[in-house]
C-alpha cells in the first residue's frame, strides 16, 4: 500500500516532510532540508523520553500503555513468551523510543523498513557498537514484525544515547505486511475522534 493511502492520524499529518511528502517522526535527525530516517536525534529522543512526548508525533503520552514497532528477533521473543503464559520485559534496552498505538500502527505501514518482510536499511547507524551493530545499510527486517502495546517503559540517558525498557505486554499485533494493521489503525483512529 501506497504511504499516502494510508489514513493518517492528525498529531502526524502536522508534522514536517520530505521531498517524498513523508511525515518526518519527532526523533529523526535533519541533516539541512534532509531527514535522516535511519537515524535518531540525541536530544529530542531525550526530550521525548523525560517529557513522556510520542517519538512519532512529539505529543503528550497519557499515562498508561505505549506502544512501539519490533522486529523479528523481538517479535519472536515475545510471541514465546505469550504462548507459554510467561510474561516478557526486554531486559536489553532499545534506542527506539515509545509512542501512541495510532502513531505506531501508521509507522509501521509507512515505513517501508517496518512495513515489509523483504524491506533493506538504505542507511548504516553512525557509529555503530552492541546496541546498533544490526543497524547496517541493506539488512533485512525478517519476517514478522509487530506493534506491541506495553504497560510502561523505562529509559535511561547516558552523554551519548538515550535507551529504552519496556515493561508488561498489554497489546501484541504481530504481521509479515504491516498492512495488515489498516482496519485496527481505521478503528484507532475513529475512536480518537468520538466516532
Amino acid at each position: 500500500m501506497r504511504f499516502d493511502n494510508v489514513p493518517i492520524p492528525p498529531s502526524i499529518d502536522a508534522r514536517p516532510r520530505d521531498a517524498r511528502g513523508y511525515p518526518v517522526p519527532a526523533i529523526t535527525p535533519w541533516e539541512g532540508d534532509q531527514p535522516q530516517f535511519a537515524l535518531t536525534d540525541y536530544g529530542r529522543s531525550a526530550d521525548c523520553a523525560r517529557e513522556r512526548l510520542c517519538s512519532v508525533c512529539n505529543l503528550l503520552m497519557p499515562k498508561g500503555p505505549v506502544w512501539r514497532v519490533v522486529g523479528e528477533t523481538e517479535s519472536a521473543a515475545i510471541a514465546e513468551a505469550l504462548a507459554a503464559g510467561r510474561p516478557y520485559r526486554n531486559l536489553a534496552p532499545t534506542l527506539e523510543g515509545p509512542g501512541h498505538r495510532a502513531c505506531m500502527l501508521y509507522a509501521s505501514m509507512v515505513c517501508p523498513y517496518l512495513a515489509r518482510p523483504n524491506a533493506r536499511r538504505r542507511q548504516s547507524a553512525e557509529q555503530p557498537d552492541d546496541l546498533t551493530g544490526h543497524v547496517v545499510r541493506g539488512a533485512i527486517r525478517g519476517t514478522t514484525g509487530a506493534v506491541v502495546g506495553f504497560g510502561d517503559y523505562e529509559y535511561g540517558i547516558t552523554d551519548t544515547r538515550v535507551l529504552f525498557r519496556f515493561l508488561d505486554v498489554v497489546e501484541f499485533l504481530p504481521h509479515d505486511n504491516a498492512d495488515e494493521h489498516l482496519a485496527d489503525l481505521r478503528t484507532e483512529l475513529d475512536r480518537l475522534a468520538g466516532r
